[in-house]
């Protein structure tokens, strides 16, 4: 069973865009930064991932080689009204600027950009769009799901990549069972392997070390016998 991207906290990005070599570079980097990305070169083709599609933000080139980035800023406001935009811009195009931001979109980047630098205004525009979904606690317990931050007493902490998936998982389901099942399909998701039950016990062991204040007596991750697990509260 494939665990939807949103339930795992991948946030989807629509990226338009028609320069090939900006497709690559952005596409990589966004994968890297955990995002998942959707391109479109045109502004039909856009405008129809948006009606069949949902999205947590968008970024959109101005010009395209197919109509333009305004169109499609006005079909996102249609159907996501608050949906993040973010237009990617000449440096020289004032007019592209002042009229992008007159439609909706929340911040634009002038081209040629800083690529991590578009990645903090991507993510601070998705904190703004929704702050109180981005945090999820448990006890003294903070995942922002924005930064990918873990804290726990307001200390750091610092998970691999299947710790994070696991505590995020149980975090998006505070008070509900976990079945092992339902970590094992989390995992395999993001994983890209098959997590065996030994593998599954591990990675919750080393979860509880990480974020238990004593992890002999879990009151976070709860063991729920014969069952699975719940998260205390």
């Amino acid at each position: 069973m494939m665990v939807p991207e949103r339930e795992r906290g991948i946030m989807r990005v629509l990226l338009v865009e028609d320069d090939g070599a900006i497709v690559r570079t952005l596409s990589e980097l966004l994968a890297d930064e955990g995002f998942s990305v959707v391109t479109e070169a045109t502004q039909d083709g856009a405008c129809g991932r948006l009606a069949a599609e949902s999205f947590d933000i968008a970024l959109l080139d101005v010009t395209l080689a197919q109509g333009n980035g305004f169109a499609v800023c006005a079909a996102a406001r249609e159907v996501a009204p608050d949906m993040p935009v973010i237009f990617l811009t000449a440096s020289d195009d004032e007019y592209s600027t002042v009229a992008g931001l007159d439609m909706g979109a929340v911040d634009y980047i002038a081209k040629p950009f800083r690529a991590r630098e578009l990645v903090s205004r991507m993510r601070g525009a998705l904190r703004r769009a929704s702050p109180a979904d981005n945090v999820l606690t448990v006890g003294d317990v903070r995942l922002d799901v924005s930064s990918g931050a873990v804290t726990r007493g307001g200390a750091e902490v610092f998970l691999s990549a299947l710790e994070y998936r696991l505590l995020l998982y149980f975090l998006q389901h505070k008070g509900k069972l976990v079945t092992r099942e339902m970590l094992r399909d989390a995992i395999w998701d993001s994983a890209g392997e098959y997590v065996s039950d030994n593998a599954l016990n591990v990675y919750i062991k080393r979860l509880r070390e990480k974020v238990e204040a004593d992890p002999s007596d879990p009151q976070i991750i709860v063991t729920v016998r014969g069952l699975g697990y719940k998260v205390g509260a």
